[in-house]
């Protein structure tokens, strides 16, 4: 019989799959390594189960121990599946960014799931840096793996994604590129192939947000690059050990937006179901096309599985409200359709504590003025506030008393471009014919939520 003895049995010789559509304008072959055929649906299975071995041979890990470990939620799937096995106990420590997706899972295999604040800095207390240090300094016979500084996470993937890759090219492969995280599949693929064959380029991905590409060009660390993204598994605000720059030739940086479209293109286009972190690779690869030559052979690894991120990458709702999708905002009436507020007015002889309640009631800074002709004026913010520093009593003054010039009116086909040319200090919105009679407003704020 032709079985595993266990499902870590199952782990590594991933197959190598090429692409055909997302890359027709490259000059070249490429092939995806596509590792969420690892029975934990990531890379990080590979990582996952070297870094328990080698705590367990060398006495850092002990029979009926706890893994403790801060993850993005792919390295304790990984490390759940080995304590599964081998008879641990897991807490794993995760950020509020990751896909709820990823929270169930890890409760599904048995871990213990602490979840904590993304925007913190790294050293706060509150950071899952801090927490899972502090939780491995109070747990009795625990372990902290520290995946970023932990060298089996290079150890495997120099041992077993980098030979597998040589293998199935042939020794062919003339470009290696994947997004950077914890750094450990890059420096460890990194490494094999280019003492296989020095020329073999690396190229990294990452994130806007994250410190890598500047301190690879320039050897700074800049803070002021630091700051909250969408994208899971890549980028860094710190420097993990795992990251080996002197074996990366070249980075790119891919916006969250890209990652997220290119994502949902590799399964409409290729058939590839893959997380967000692969759309950043595959976007990275296109970015660099110019470098590439007909005889060359590209792999782009693939990091996990889309399965993780149905509630986000593959939400039509989530990319809407992130400004993600592909459909064009051309004109007025898209933005109205956009748009899911009433619309508000208010009359000339109504009071100003009217006005204030409603713009409090409804989230809005500007209100359209009507009497028994139309509309004849205009609220706003600014108006209220001046109008009050001036007379402290002003709310129970008829709001035509205060109220600013109408605002202008203009069809439902007038292009964003020109609406946004109407849109000044003294007119903070305009106002859109509907069909039979009906207006809306568009505002600044639709303006500026408009551009993508």
């Amino acid at each position: 019989m032709n079985y595993a003895k266990n499902i870590l049995e199952t782990i590594g010789n991933t197959p190598l799959v090429q692409l055909n559509h997302i890359v027709k304008d490259l000059p070249c072959k490429v092939f995806a390594k596509v590792e969420y055929f690892n029975p934990g649906h990531s890379c990080k299975d590979r990582m996952a189960l070297q870094m328990v071995e080698d705590a367990e041979a060398d006495g850092r890990l002990k029979p009926g121990g706890t893994i403790i470990e801060g993850t993005s939620g792919n390295t304790g799937m990984g490390l759940a599946l080995a304590a599964i096995v081998k008879g641990y106990k897991l807490i794993c420590v995760i950020t509020d960014k990751q896909s709820k997706e990823k929270m169930d899972i890890l409760r599904a295999v048995g871990a213990k799931v602490v979840v904590c604040p993304t925007d913190v800095e790294p050293t706060d207390p509150r950071s899952y840096y801090s927490v899972s240090k502090r939780l491995s300094e109070e747990t009795p016979n625990s372990w902290y793996v520290n995946q970023y500084d932990n060298p089996s996470n290079t150890k495997a993937n120099y041992t077993q994604t980098g030979p597998e890759i040589w293998n199935q090219t042939n020794g062919k492969i003339t470009h290696f590129i994947v997004g950077v995280g914890t750094g450990g599949t890059i420096s460890g693929v990194g490494k094999y192939l280019k003492e296989q064959n020095p020329n073999v380029k690396v190229w990294g991905v990452d994130t806007y947000g994250s410190v890598f590409k500047k301190y690879h060009e320039t050897g700074i660390f800049d803070e002021n690059e630091v700051y909250s993204y969408v994208t899971e598994g890549i980028g860094e605000d710190i420097l993990p050990k795992n990251v080996n720059f002197s074996v990366i030739d070249h980075f790119t940086k891919v916006t969250d937006k890209d990652a997220a479209v290119y994502c949902r293109k590799l399964a409409l286009e290729e058939g590839i179901f893959v997380g967000m972190s692969s759309g950043s690779a595959i976007k990275g690869l296109l970015q660099m096309k110019d470098q590439l030559k007909p005889d060359d052979v590209v792999v782009v690894l693939f990091h996990d599985s889309g399965s993780r991120y149905i509630a986000k990458i593959f939400n039509d709702d989530w990319m809407q409200e992130r400004g993600y999708l592909d459909k064009q905002l051309k004109t007025a009436e898209d933005l109205v359709n956009k748009n899911d507020k009433p619309f508000v007015v208010v009359r000339t002889e109504e009071l100003v504590s009217h006005a204030v309640d409603r713009m409090r009631t409804h989230r809005i800074a500007q209100i359209p003025v009507i009497d028994t002709t139309g509309f004849v004026g205009s609220l706003n913010d600014s108006d209220l506030l001046q109008a009050y520093v001036e007379n402290p009593e002003i709310a129970e003054k008829p709001i035509k008393e205060i109220m600013g010039k109408p605002y202008k009116v203009v069809s439902k086909d007038t292009t964003i471009h020109e609406v946004s040319k109407l849109i000044n200090q003294d007119h903070q919105a305009v106002l859109v014919a509907l069909e039979n009679g009906k207006h809306h407003i568009i505002t600044k704020y639709d303006i500026i939520n408009s551009i993508q």
